[in-house]
């Protein structure tokens, strides 16, 4: 009976991160509709587009204060339908001022529900004594995978996001919604009193620094991979188009396995071994620099940088020192932010010294993860 309450849990819990991925697919497979529909040049979609991130990151300690306060499944739960109802919302925008309004909102429900979920995640870690984390993070990957598949469909069948997003938006979320309805104790009432949007401190800042050095290379790859293997390798547009995908495969599958990995030799000991397969993967891309090396060095990336954010926010939540969501949310802060400086930083960086040595910086970042690896050590109870 116990096992089958934890399965249940768990199964709950990955139709959260399954929900969320795919709702962001959908989003992102679509962009260029939006884009053509309001004749935005390549300036203005960037600009529109960090509507989303800052509504993401203003969300991320009032999430955590919430969820602390009501509970992290009641919570992840009600902002999984406010997630849902803002990507319909943004099909519904009829000029560029309400679509970066209702972007703020979506970012704002997703980042939010993202903290809630990894929170209940912990929960379910702590309650099966099982590592699942990474197990769960892998499914949002495959969840923005199909999210994205739909969108492809939907081009393919000459469907508006609109059509789209009322339909398959409609049908995962009512799936996964079935799913996560479960009778689950989150704690409650553990909110602190403190500053609204209070930076990591002692441990949590190192955490957060290790999971910035992964989500910046994370970052870095999805916007660069195939600008990389086109300029510099002079791979075609086929293959170039292939990078992003072998680094996401070999990402999937760290995850899927790392639950084991972790159990075995401990988050220090896997850490390091991502470091070690991020700063194999950026020498063989960036030394070779040719088509057959880069995409292995890609591989090797995604094995790198697949365990340390799920990790990191594991640490997060067993934190002695904060409630629970409100130190994933801190910790959520910094990872986020180097997802989104990733992609400038190697863009200012190749105009001044050239991709490849754009790339390079990337070893940097492998070996602070190997230096910063024991941050990962739960702390003492």
């Amino acid at each position: 009976m116990v096992g089958q309450k934890h399965l249940a849990g768990a199964t709950a819990v990955a139709a959260m991160f399954s929900l969320n991925g795919a709702l962001l697919g959908m989003w992102a497979s679509r962009i260029p509709a939006f884009k053509d529909s309001l004749g935005l040049s390549h300036a203005g979609l960037g600009l529109v587009l960090l509507f989303l991130a800052g509504g993401a990151i203003l969300s991320f300690p009032v999430a955590g204060r919430i969820s602390d306060r009501h509970g992290a499944a009641p919570v992840a739960r009600w902002l999984a339908l406010a997630n849902a109802a803002c990507l319909i919302g943004l099909a519904l925008c009829p000029n560029l001022a309400t679509l970066a309004l209702m972007l703020f909102l979506f970012g704002a429900s997703h980042g939010a529900m993202d903290v809630a979920m990894n929170a209940w995640a912990a929960e379910s870690d702590r309650a099966s004594g099982k590592t699942l984390m990474p197990v769960f993070h892998a499914i949002w990957s495959v969840g923005a995978g199909l999210g994205a598949m739909s969108g492809v469909t939907a081009v393919a069948l000459s469907t508006s996001p609109l059509l789209q997003y009322v339909v398959a938006g409609t049908a995962v979320t009512i799936f996964s919604m079935w799913c996560a309805h479960i009778p689950w104790q989150s704690r409650t009432g553990q909110s602190q009193s403190a500053a609204m949007f209070p930076l990591p401190k002692g441990p949590l800042l190192l955490v957060g620094l290790l999971c910035f050095c992964s989500t910046l290379g994370e970052g870095a790859m999805a916007d660069w991979s195939a600008v990389f293997l086109s300029d510099v390798t002079g791979a075609g547009e086929g293959l170039a188009a292939s990078g992003y995908a072998a680094f996401s495969a070999t990402m999937i599958l760290v995850r899927l396995s790392g639950a084991f990995l972790i159990r075995v030799i401990g988050p220090v000991a896997a850490t390091r071994i991502s470091g070690g397969f991020a700063l194999t993967g950026v020498v063989l891309t960036v030394s070779f620099a040719t088509p057959s090396a880069t995409l292995i060095g890609l591989a090797f990336l995604g094995l790198g940088y697949g365990l340390v954010v799920p990790m990191a926010f594991s640490r997060a939540a067993n934190d002695t020192s904060l409630p629970q969501a409100q130190a994933i949310a801190q910790v959520a802060t910094l990872s986020y932010g180097g997802m989104l400086i990733g992609p400038p930083v190697i863009g200012f960086m190749a105009a001044a010294f050239g991709l490849r040595t754009a790339f390079g910086v990337l070893a940097l970042l492998a070996l602070l993860t190997l230096l910063l690896a024991t941050v990962l050590r739960p702390p003492p109870q």
